[in-house]
């Protein structure tokens, strides 16, 4: 077992604005004697971030728009803002493969056998990994997964005001809206699936918080089936539990690890590609995963993947860039495959 805390590097960029200036030559078109003498031209000049990639500006020529192109390179850009791991200070953690995730917690599936962790005794927003526990519960409640289910009004998200592909009006099946809700993080699904459970949304998340006490996770809450409130909390400890319990269903596991999938929602098809480019990784063998992110989680990951013929539950959390914890994910399976901890 590996037991660290870590330094996490939080990068603040900004984008560089150098000196670099860029003109256009006027057009050099040839005029007749009796033309109207030409008129001196002032440039536009704009600049740009020095660098190597191509950066498409406009530019003014004869008062009309030019579009131009010239290398540039932006300075990476801070895109997360501090998350509540932040806040609690996980961000001062350190841990030997240097991890992007303020947690982190690896586990043998089979003998439960801890190989890596940080922080996973702290509970915190975990964002979209909430549609795994809507999964289970849903699957749990027996529900005809054929009958069809109305997008409403009640489903907009009022907590983020996130837009969504699926119209206020589109009908899926209830395994389509599973679908989606696993493979592609799908918000509005997880929110029609919660909403038309037997007792409605609030009997849903009871039951969610009544899934979790049965499973042991005993510093989780949820209070949506969407994950886009930050009081929807777990510990990477307890989130292991639930990959195990929710893994116990092919369904899940197939639904959560495709790469694409196709919906009729009425009207024209929506193609959904899932939200983790790890699944369609050759070398990774993913059993079932699940993303999230929110501002208040950062970015998050579980999943089951076998590894060196074991199979392993990882659980990443407030995590610091778009692609950190695929990374973090990536630098857990090679240390595996280097180290091959034995049970």
């Amino acid at each position: 077992m590996v037991k660290f805390a870590r330094q996490a590097f939080v990068f603040s960029f900004a984008v560089l604005l150098p000196m670099s200036v860029l003109a256009v030559n006027a057009d050099n078109t040839s005029r007749s004697k009796h033309a109207a003498p030409k008129k001196h031209v002032v440039h536009k000049k704009i600049t740009y971030a020095a660098g190597t990639q191509p950066v498409k500006r406009y530019v003014l020529v004869h008062g009309k728009r030019r579009l131009v192109t010239q290398k540039a390179t932006l300075a990476p850009v801070a895109l997360d803002k501090p998350s509540f791991g932040d806040a609690e200070g996980l961000n001062h953690s350190k841990d030997p493969l240097s991890l992007q995730s303020n947690v982190a917690y690896v586990v043998d599936q089979a003998s439960s056998k801890v190989l890596f962790e940080k922080n996973p005794d702290v509970s915190l927003p975990i964002a979209s990994i909430t549609k795994l526990m809507t999964s289970l519960v849903v699957v749990e409640a027996n529900q005809d997964m054929n009958e069809e289910i109305e997008v409403t009004t009640d489903d907009i998200d009022k907590e983020k005001g996130t837009g969504s592909r699926l119209k206020i009006g589109a009908k899926l099946s209830r395994a389509d809206m599973l679908h989606i809700a696993l493979m592609s993080s799908e918000n509005r699904a997880a929110s029609a699936l919660g909403r038309n459970y037997p007792g409605g949304r609030e009997a849903f998340v009871s039951a969610m918080n009544a899934k979790a006490r049965q499973l042991g996770m005993t510093d989780t809450h949820y209070v949506d089936s969407n994950g886009l409130s930050s009081q929807n909390r777990a510990s990477a400890k307890d989130l292991v539990k639930l990959v195990n319990a929710a893994y116990q269903f092919p369904i899940i596991r197939q639904y959560s690890t495709d790469s694409k999938y196709v919906v009729n929602p009425g009207g024209s098809s929506l193609e959904y590609g899932s939200s983790n480019k790890l699944v369609s990784n050759p070398s990774w063998e993913i059993g079932l995963q699940k993303t999230g992110f929110i501002n208040e989680a950062g970015r998050c990951l579980v999943m089951q993947a076998m590894i060196e013929g074991r199979a392993v539950v990882m659980v990443f959390l407030d995590s610091k860039g778009k692609y950190s914890r695929l990374a973090d994910a990536g630098r857990i399976k090679k240390w595996l495959e280097t180290t091959k901890p034995q049970l």
